[in-house]
């Protein structure tokens, strides 16, 4: 049965809130939480970047049972991959085993702030694929020193480690990436429901094909819950009409400003194809059945907009789960 989660998005609540948020979306019955984990917002009318790690580590305390994720960090620009390796052993810790670090090659609106430039996809895949085998051979609780093409590390330990290490999800999309990354990591992410990339990954993944279902194969979707169809419509043309961009242009773009330009000419009617809005839960619902199709076991979903977020956690939650679980 396909799981169901709930996405804390650091780019439209701050930091208070969104723990609040995964405590009554735990209680409405989500199966687990995700965090984005962004230096800035897609839009400026989004209006919030708090720091996703402290957010999960507050989360991680006042949840008690829900998964947890990050959806995704990229711990190659940013974050060096030993400083990755340690936060997401001291969050499983606090989780008490809970969470999975899902990662990805990430993006120029995140990762151009500690001014190193922006490679190439091909070189951020390859620095993905080092900064992986760091975190692997850390988490393994041993003294690790490792000279790579983009990566150094000197004498390195995690102290406070968990046994077994974190779960890893990584962010492919295509066979590339999948070749690339299946020995690296248990779980596959992937943003748009695309049943070949869950065949493929369960054809070459070591896990992928098991039938106890340890490879999780995890995907997202953006919804806008409103009682008033007109005005969910406006919030998603308002907070996420860069959606529609597709991950080559979003991956690109480095400021908030960037992506208001590039939105500039999509109408309201264009977002309202994309992004299921308005209060008909069936149609919510009915959104998310391409990744179910695809055979994706998880899905997080993603209220938009701050404004009804605590009304959606807290009344539209439960039945929308019952309705999803129908699927």
């Amino acid at each position: 049965m396909t799981r169901f989660g709930y996405t804390l998005m650091t780019e439209q609540s701050g930091p208070r809130d969104l723990v609040d948020y995964a405590v009554k979306a735990e209680s409405a019955g989500f199966d687990f939480i995700v965090s984005s984990d962004h230096y800035s917002p897609w839009l400026m009318s989004q209006g919030h970047a708090p720091y996703a790690w402290s957010v999960l580590g507050a989360v991680a305390y006042a949840t008690k049972d829900v998964g947890l994720m990050t959806y995704v960090t990229c711990p190659t620009m940013r974050y060096h991959p030993a400083v990755v390796a340690q936060k997401a052993a001291t969050l499983q810790l606090l989780s008490e085993g809970r969470f999975i670090l899902g990662v990805g090659s990430g993006e120029n609106l995140n990762e151009h702030v500690v001014g190193e430039g922006w490679p190439a996809v091909s070189v951020r895949q390859d620095m993905l694929v080092e900064a992986l085998e760091i975190i692997r051979e850390l988490h393994g609780g041993d003294l690790v020193t490792y000279e790579g093409d983009y990566f150094r590390v000197d004498s390195a330990r995690i102290w406070d480690c968990p046994d077994g290490g974190v779960p890893i999800a990584v962010a492919v999309s295509g066979d590339k990436s999948i070749d690339s990354f299946t020995d690296l990591a248990e779980h596959m992410i992937a943003v748009d429901p695309d049943a070949e990339l869950v065949q493929k990954w369960n054809s070459v993944s070591p896990m992928g094909g098991s039938e106890s279902g340890e490879s999780r194969k995890i995907g997202q979707i953006p919804i806008s819950w409103d009682p008033d169809r007109d005005t969910a419509i406006a919030r998603a043309h308002d907070q996420f009409r860069w959606f529609g961009g597709g991950w080559a242009v979003n991956a690109d773009l480095p400021t908030p400003a960037g992506f208001s330009a590039a939105s500039q000419f999509v109408r309201p009617e264009d977002v309202a194809e994309s992004i299921a809005s308005g209060p008909d839960l069936d149609e919510l619902a009915e959104s998310v059945r391409p990744y179910v199709d695809a055979g994706f076991t998880d899905v997080a979903i993603v209220q938009i907009g701050d404004e009804q977020q605590d009304r959606f956690v807290t009344e539209v939650a439960e039945p929308l789960l019952e309705k999803l679980r129908a699927l």
